[in-house]
């Protein structure tokens, strides 16, 4: 993962600014600042087709956006437990730790410093976590599994769906999220349940399923293009991106609820509480969602897709706030919170800040 230059950090309302030489215009609605101010949250957000970890969190001093953003190259799954923070690159797993953690300013808003690069190679990685145990789980697209780390190879398989019949670089079915439930990987998503190199593509429109991972069951079927499914408050919920709507899944029925429409290309999921944060993108290459159910719905509510976040309250299906990223931006992949933080930053890889962060381990 590389860094590009000029990376900008500024507290914004409804502003822009320059990020590498192109604008990244961001607004929000009225109320956004203060859900996060009230829950004592900040953002973290990934753009792979900007190369960009956004962080957008509150600066107490101005009550306006607190806006930080670092170039990566093709940063996409995102994992955060507040003191650490993974990004999936092109290359490599690479994780970040809070340079505050362990030292007298412990709990100050968290700078976030590279200290672990697991370099795996181009895999595709999509969905990263932390489990159980602390190390990371990846969602292995390239190769349709699940996987972890290792000192030897590139990855160790931990899990495939029981359709895939061998592991082979060919993304023969569009693995692509994963939800944790205490601490352990238990269900992911798929485009579709094929076995054969970008089979997938084929299946865009309906043949989306998700799939538990203990049983290796599938227990959702039909969907379009399923993202980013999350374990919540004992309920699985997911984004059918191929039909803009975020909802939830019954494994036992297989049925999928839907709980709101947003007029985008879903990815990236979390939550504070009630509230659930959903990522939202424009389409690719100025393209249409050909063949979408997304685009037809577009088209009958007369809107176009944007780029941004939706605050979703999940008991009423109402977004009750909204923050729209307008520019160099067009697509997000995932999203992380932070807790306990309003301005956090990240150290990058070649700026002279990461010589000056300095930590000595006691013992």
């Amino acid at each position: 993962m590389t860094e590009k230059p000029r990376d900008a950090m500024r507290d914004n309302g409804a502003q822009s600014h320059e990020a590498s030489g192109n604008r990244l215009d961001i607004s929000a609605s009225r109320q956004f600042t203060s859900f996060l101010t009230d829950h004592k949250a900040a953002l973290a957000m990934t753009t792979y087709q900007a190369g960009m970890v956004l962080f957008i969190g509150t600066n107490p001093e101005t009550g306006k956006l607190w806006i930080f953003n670092r170039h990566l190259e093709r940063p996409m799954g995102i994992a955060s437990d507040r003191r650490r923070l993974a990004v999936a690159g092109l290359t490599s797993i690479t994780t970040f730790i809070d340079g505050h953690s362990g030292t007298a300013t412990e709990g100050q808003d968290p700078v976030y410093v590279p200290q672990i690069a697991h370099f795996t190679g181009d895999l595709d990685t999509h969905d990263v976590a932390f489990d159980e145990s602390g190390d990371l789980v990846f969602v292995n697209t390239l190769f349709s599994c699940l996987a972890t780390t290792s000192e030897t190879h590139s990855f160790r398989p931990l899990w495939k769906p029981r359709f895939i019949s061998r592991l082979a670089a060919e993304d023969r079915c569009h693995l692509n999220g994963l939800a944790m439930r205490d601490g352990k990987p238990a269900f992911v998503s798929a485009v579709s349940a094929t076995d054969v190199a970008d089979g997938w593509r084929d299946h865009r429109r309906e043949g989306g399923v998700i799939i538990d991972v203990a049983t290796s069951e599938i227990v959702g079927t039909d969907l379009s293009m399923p993202h980013s499914p999350r374990w919540h408050q004992g309920k699985l919920w997911l984004l059918n991106a191929g039909s803009g709507e975020f909802g939830t899944l019954d494994p036992e029925s297989g049925t999928f609820t839907p709980v709101a429409f947003c007029p985008g290309y879903l990815r990236g999921l979390n939550f504070i509480g009630r509230y659930a944060i959903v990522g939202a993108s424009e389409p690719r290459e100025n393209k249409t969602f050909s063949g979408l159910a997304l685009q037809e719905r577009l088209n009958r509510e007369k809107v176009s897709a944007r780029c941004g976040l939706f605050i979703i309250d999940t008991e009423t299906g109402d977004v009750v706030h909204w923050l729209r990223i307008e520019g160099i931006v067009k697509e997000l992949f995932d999203i992380a919170i932070i807790p306990e933080a309003r301005m956090p930053q990240m150290i990058g890889f070649r700026s002279d800040e990461i010589r000056r962060v300095i930590s000595v381990e006691n013992g």
